[in-house]
């Protein structure tokens, strides 16, 4: 009887480890068939060569139709990992291709490390070396039947028509990790825009990637085209872009700032769009084209001047007497003064212990007067009425927060959203910022220092511009833009919206009076000229060495086409550098080109250098 129930439990136990074999390997062959792409892409890298044929990149011109930035061929190598079989000769391909045996198994290994590389597979090609030129594909074209695994892939690389507007144009590099999990798109070794435009329209431009499959035969050789080209897709190739800038007074704004550091910036008040963007330090964009970027990127990034930085949107300065203006709209516009009203100034600014120094002009002085002068006074009396006024506000904080709202409806304290990446925001504080500051232990005296543009305020040279466009405008602005038009689209709306400031426009014609009485007769004389009305302010901010030299403007007086800011670090007073600059870049715009005698003044600024604090001239 137990004989029989222990063959029983045998027989059941054979027939379950019979049918558990059978189902795992039923499973095996389902996932071998229909999940693992392991053997389909064995099989597939016999029998077809799937090619990515890489679109051209849109071409970006400047607003004459200019062509700045379009492409040329270039030469990649690339290898398929599964195809290295048999012996090759390493040392002679690294001679042909110009490495070291080092760099090679470096980049092999950098090939094969899923962290660097994560769109790896053995099967399909991979980007070895990159931009080779027209010379080195020749040679290896030669010699490449002797490296089994390794291709040549063609692809277009930028190459730069113009010597200035890298910090606008931007440059090609390739893709990071970062990149590679952001966007599946790219692959390991491919380009993306790092900076510039080529960054901030990088979608526009990159175009969509083509695919040519290709057969092969029993040995691996390329046969032709399979199915006449059936299963190819054809790269969509990017779209163009025409640039807001002036390449001529791009050029010459760079020209105007060697030796110096700053930054220089240029608007179309009617539209928004930037007519020059300078940063000073710069480079010559070709430098970024080619094998050789990678050094001219670490060199430059040692650089103590800080060439890479693009100081009109993220260089955060204090806008020195150039902010009055706005002290005075909002003044005027809450009723705190009105254009008659005057203030002493004998020295400066001088109440309960508190003094700020000023130039000497006559005093007292009216809104128009002061604003042509650039009493700092009138302003100082001014901010410190509104914050003490408490007839018209219950509080310090409501009166400082007022303020702070007039300010940012002018575009400063927060991003104006201008299409290039890395825009900083600057520093309009508040009354949360000066309760924590001195534990609510403040008035208008302590902070009568920010009327002036100093103390805590601090401003991007694109701002400091945007408020120039502002004023010639009568009290809007449009989002500063870089891009005019893209090629079969429209550009963002955002783009042609009108932002209304606080400010009445009564108290934009006060101050633009005051800003053109500058010009003929106050700080900004130099910028005056019988051929246009140029209205101006300048502006001196302290520093810790030599003090900067700022100025803001626009002309003509009426009818406006072009607001100017102009900011040299270490310039000194805003008459010395800043305001014949202004008057270069101005008639280059208005009249085409330079006279004799501007040419003249362009030189002399030219060869003046401010290093360090010190101004050589």
């Amino acid at each position: 009887m137990n004989r029989k129930f222990d063959f029983e439990n045998r027989k059941y136990t054979i027939a379950a480890i019979a049918i558990v074999i059978v189902v795992v390997y039923a499973i095996r062959l389902l996932s071998l068939q229909l999940v693992s792409e392991e053997y389909q892409k064995n099989a597939d890298s016999n029998a077809f060569l799937k090619r990515v044929e890489f679109p051209a990149r849109g071409v970006i011109s400047d607003r004459k139709g200019k062509i700045l930035v379009y492409n040329q061929s270039s030469y990649d190598i690339m290898v398929i990992m599964q195809e290295q079989k048999g012996h090759i000769d390493t040392l002679d391909f690294c001679r042909t291709v110009g490495i070291t045996k080092q760099a090679y198994i470096k980049r092999m290994a950098e090939i094969k490390d899923y962290s660097k590389n994560p769109g790896y597979s053995r099967y399909t090609q991979q980007t070895f070396m990159t931009q080779l030129t027209e010379r080195d594909y020749s040679i290896l074209r030669e010699k490449l039947y002797r490296f089994p695994g390794f291709y040549i892939r063609k692809r277009a690389i930028r190459q730069y028509n113009t010597d200035c507007g890298a910090h606008v144009l931007g440059d090609l590099g390739e893709v990071s990790w970062e990149d590679l999990h952001e966007d599946d798109y790219y692959q390991s070794g491919d380009y993306i825009g790092k900076t510039g435009v080529e960054r901030s329209y990088e979608k526009v431009l990159r175009g969509e990637k083509g695919v040519e499959v290709l057969l092969r035969d029993s040995r691996g050789r390329i046969k032709g085209s399979y199915q006449n080209g059936k299963y190819d897709v054809k790269p969509t190739p990017g779209k163009d872009i025409t640039l807001t800038i002036d390449e001529d007074l791009q050029a010459l704004g760079e020209r105007l700032l060697e030796g110096k550091i700053g930054a220089i910036v240029a608007i179309e008040p009617s539209t928004g769009e930037v007519l020059a963007m300078v940063s000073s330090p710069s480079f010559n964009p070709k430098l970024m084209s080619g094998r050789g970027r990678g050094k001219v990127m670490s060199r430059l990034s040692k650089n103590p001047w800080r060439p890479l930085l693009n100081r009109t949107v993220q260089g955060q300065y204090p806008p020195g007497s150039t902010f009055k203006t706005t002290q005075g709209l909002t003044f005027l516009s809450e009723g705190i003064v009105h254009t008659g009203t005057s203030f002493p100034c004998v020295g400066g600014f001088k109440h309960k212990g508190v003094r700020v120094r000023c130039h000497g002009h006559p005093s007292p002085l009216s809104l128009v007067a002061a604003t042509a002068t650039s009493c700092n006074g009138y302003f100082c009396w001014g901010l410190y009425n509104m914050i003490s006024n408490r007839t018209k506000y219950p509080t310090k904080q409501e009166a400082m927060n007022t303020w702070r709202d007039y300010m940012v409806s002018m575009g400063f304290g927060y991003r104006l959203g201008i299409d290039l990446p890395g825009e900083k925001r600057g520093l309009i504080p508040n009354a949360e910022f000066y309760d924590d500051a001195y534990n609510e232990r403040w008035n208008g005296l302590t902070i009568v220092s920010i009327s002036i543009g100093q103390g805590e305020v601090t401003a991007t040279p694109l701002q400091i511009a945007n408020l120039g466009a502002t004023i010639a405008n009568r009290g809007y602005y449009i989002t500063p833009h870089v891009v005019k038009s893209i090629k079969g689209e429209d550009i963002d709306p955002v783009y042609t919206e009108r932002h209304y400031t606080k400010a009445r426009r009564s108290a934009y014609d006060a101050i633009i009076h005051g800003m053109r009485a500058a010009v003929t007769g106050g700080t900004c004389k130099s910028a005056n000229t019988a051929a246009y009305m140029v209205c101006g302010k300048t502006g001196t901010a302290q520093n810790r060495g030599h003090d900067h030299s700022i100025f803001i403007g626009f002309a003509p007086m009426y009818n406006p086409k072009i607001a100017l800011a102009v900011y040299v670090e270490n310039g000194g007073f805003g008459a010395t550098n800043a305001v014949p600059m202004a008057s270069v870049m101005f008639e280059q715009y208005m009249r085409g080109g330079l006279s004799e005698s501007y040419e003249a003044l362009a030189t002399n600024l030219q060869q003046r250098r401010i290093v360090y604090g010190e101004a050589n001239r």
